[in-house]
């Protein structure tokens, strides 16, 4: 066998190797509330050495079934929560709420996909399920996370596409516990979604509230996130389990760190576009010292203001159009 047939066969058999090598992921449930856990994910952004294992997500448990919030970031870390959550209860899964397609947060879906479990989205999902960012992203992972991110990976959809068109959350009860779910659309994804433990008083925030690290921005509104985390505190939650990070037990305080953030990236970004400076040129002379030191600054930061600066761009024209 000369050696090109070689490295051909090498390559196409690692992969599976790889995956045979991969050991069980091991995840341990922080319990927040009589009814509520969560795992919490690694700070920074998804890599090898953390197997992809960087978000959170969550669950309830009720005598009648199990509620979850997101799924993690592959299939593996879907499959260690359900895992985990059968040393919690032996009640069964019943409903799985998408906070918002991202990657590391709904690719462990076709591991909590079983008969009887209903999952929920917004309505908005499927439009970027069926985009070319979406094929892209999975190539991506493909090529980063494998063997936790594969030719076997697949991207889910909800079996109930929730549209809001009422305005109203989506309230439904479970073994005594109410639910709330709350449309917060176009504020850091087309598809955000909150929910409200009734009894408990804890609110799942998804990617809109970070907790002791900078958020992912990319191409979402700012205006609107800001608006959506004054809207968050009208729940009069105990406890905020955010996308990332840990569980807040003072929500007002905590989110004073991404108001800041967005903030300032709006005020730079926005003071730059009416100076009709590039955004090289902005990025340059922008002082960051303020946040340089959370956890995926140096992985999101360029990203976050190149998406305000062309949000403010957008904004700039928009005004003028609306003055003449």
């Amino acid at each position: 066998m000369n050696l090109v047939r070689r490295l051909l066969l090498l390559a196409a058999v690692l992969p599976a190797l790889a995956a045979q090598a991969a050991p069980d992921i091991v995840l341990k449930p922080i319990q927040v509330s009589p009814h509520v856990y969560y795992f919490q994910g690694e700070a920074g952004m998804a890599s090898q050495a953390n197997q992809g294992f960087m978000s959170n997500a969550g669950f309830v448990v009720t005598p009648a079934g199990v509620v979850v919030y997101d799924a993690l970031a592959t299939p593996a870390l879907g499959a260690a929560m359900l895992r985990a959550i059968r040393q919690v209860t032996s009640a069964p899964l019943k409903t799985v709420i998408v906070g918002h397609y991202h990657a590391d947060h709904f690719y462990g879906l076709q591991a909590l996909r079983q008969t009887g479990v209903v999952i929920a989205a917004h309505r908005n999902g499927r439009d970027y399920l069926r985009s070319d960012l979406a094929r892209e992203r999975l190539a991506q992972r493909r090529a980063e996370l494998a063997p936790w991110v594969d030719e076997r990976t697949e991207l889910v959809a909800a079996d109930r596409w929730l549209d809001f068109a009422d305005g109203q959350p989506w309230r439904f009860e479970l073994g005594g516990l109410h639910f709330r779910v709350i449309d917060s659309s176009g504020a850091h994804s087309p598809e955000d979604l909150l929910m409200l433990v009734e009894e408990d008083h804890v609110l799942f925030a998804g990617d809109l509230f970070f907790s002791g690290r900078l958020p992912y921005v990319g191409d979402a509104d700012s205006k609107r996130w800001l608006q959506a985390l004054d809207r968050m505190l009208d729940a009069q939650p105990a406890v905020v389990i955010p996308g990332h990070g840990a569980a807040s037990r003072a929500p007002r305080q905590d989110m004073l760190l991404t108001q800041r953030y967005l903030r300032y990236l709006r005020e730079q970004m926005g003071n730059a576009v009416q100076e009709l400076l590039s955004f090289d040129e902005a990025y340059a002379r922008t002082d960051w010292s303020a946040f340089q030191d959370y956890p995926a600054f140096g992985q999101a930061n360029r990203l976050n203001a190149y998406g305000t600066y062309l949000l403010m761009e957008k904004e700039t024209l928009q005004s003028g159009k609306e003055a003449k």
